[in-house]
C-alpha cells in the first residue's frame, strides 16, 4: 500500500493516512476483501506509533470503509461501496464549500477558480 506522510504538515498523521487509505478504497487501488498490514507492521513501516494507525483504523471502520475480522485482520469492506462513495463526495462537498467561500471573499470570479481547479486537478 503507498501512503505518503508529510511531518509538516498541520493535518495529523493519522487523518493523513486514514484519508489515503479511503481513497485508495473509493479508486478501487484497495479492493473490497483486500487485507490491510497489520497496526504493528503498518507503524514499523511508515515509522508512526502504533496508535496512530489503531487511530486511523478506528476511523475508516468506524466510516464503513474498512472491518476487523478478530484473529484474521483488517480488511477493505465488501459492504455497500455505493454508500461509502457517497460519504465521501459529502466530505468533499463540505470541504469544497469551505474554499469557494474563501475564494469569493478575495473576489476570484468563477471561470478565475475554475482555471484553478483544472489546472491542480490535471497537475496530480
Amino acid at each position: 500500500m503507498n501512503i505518503n506522510i508529510s511531518n509538516t504538515s498541520t493535518i495529523p498523521l493519522y487523518e493523513q493516512i486514514k484519508s489515503q487509505i479511503q481513497n485508495q478504497i473509493l479508486d478501487s487501488t484497495l479492493k473490497p476483501g483486500e487485507g490491510l498490514p497489520s497496526i504493528r507492521n503498518f507503524a514499523k513501516e511508515l515509522k508512526v506509533s502504533i496508535i496512530t494507525i489503531k487511530r486511523a483504523y478506528e476511523e475508516l471502520e468506524k466510516e464503513g470503509f474498512i472491518e476487523t475480522v478478530t484473529g484474521r485482520g483488517t480488511f477493505v469492506s465488501t459492504k455497500n461501496t455505493d454508500r461509502l462513495r457517497e460519504i465521501a463526495l459529502y466530505e468533499i462537498e463540505n470541504k469544497l464549500e469551505d474554499i469557494i467561500r474563501q475564494v469569493k471573499s478575495v473576489g476570484i470570479t468563477l471561470e478565475e477558480g475554475l482555471e484553478i481547479f483544472k489546472s491542480i486537478y490535471e497537475e496530480i
